[in-house]
């Protein structure tokens, strides 16, 4: 899926009849030049044989339901887009799904890693929550499309400390905000205050902004508040 329109037109290198196959760990078959050489899609983007595996499969999921919904009518608007397990996979997905400062009002993606519903339903999420952010439309424009691939790639590098306990990630079209929320597993203070303070570091926020900590088990007692605010 990854996008060609800048790709050299050069006529493919022939390949030779003494290149020899061999059989990467996670079942990838690599093509060696006489010399040796490995082609990478950061070397060679029309004829690379090799793609840099990601620790965790993830998948992208859209949903819009136009209005408010209830869970049922809620789960039938959400679609299964893709799931990728490698560097090139993402970037072949990012390069080919609408920017999210371009989606409709009600829109919304989520990032999971493969297996993982993105709803409080699911047994991965069910004891934990979301940290969330909003960002207004007027004032942020085009920059979401930064502040959600930033926050993507934090997910699928799995640069938080507690990586395991990362869910997944949504981005949220609204009309006049944008909201970005991390999904944890848990609602433990001392495991998501640190994921917490480093997705601030990851979208670059400023001091004052804050983001809020919003267990599941809230939104499930329909609009309940914790007593104790863990805010970041």
């Amino acid at each position: 899926m990854s996008d060609t329109e800048n790709v050299p037109t050069e006529e493919p290198t022939e390949v030779m009849e003494d290149h020899e196959e061999t059989e990467r760990e996670n079942g990838t078959t690599c093509l060696y030049t006489n010399d040796d050489e490995i082609r990478t899609v950061f070397s060679d983007p029309v004829n690379f044989n090799v793609k840099h595996p990601l620790f965790t499969s993830w998948t992208l999921w859209f949903d819009n339901p136009g209005k408010k919904a209830n869970t049922a009518s809620w789960s039938q608007n959400l679609k299964e887009l893709i799931t990728f397990d490698s560097v090139e996979e993402f970037w072949g997905v990012y390069n080919n799904v609408v920017k999210a400062s371009e989606l409709s009002a009600g829109s919304n993606y989520h990032l999971f890693k493969k297996g993982i519903k993105p709803m409080w339903e699911d047994p991965a999420n069910e004891q934990g929550g979301k940290w969330v952010i909003q960002f207004p439309r007027n004032k942020t424009g085009d920059d979401i499309n930064d502040l959600w691939l930033f926050t993507m790639l934090a997910c699928i590098g799995e640069s938080f400390d507690h990586a395991d306990e990362v869910c997944g990630a949504v981005v949220s079209v609204r009309k006049i905000f944008y909201r970005i929320s991390l999904w944890t597993r848990t609602s433990n203070k001392e495991i998501c205050e640190p994921l917490g303070r480093q997705m601030k570091l990851t979208l670059n926020l400023n001091p004052n902004q804050q983001l809020e900590f919003q267990p599941h088990s809230d939104s499930i007692k329909s609009g309940s508040h914790s007593k104790e605010r863990l805010v970041v």
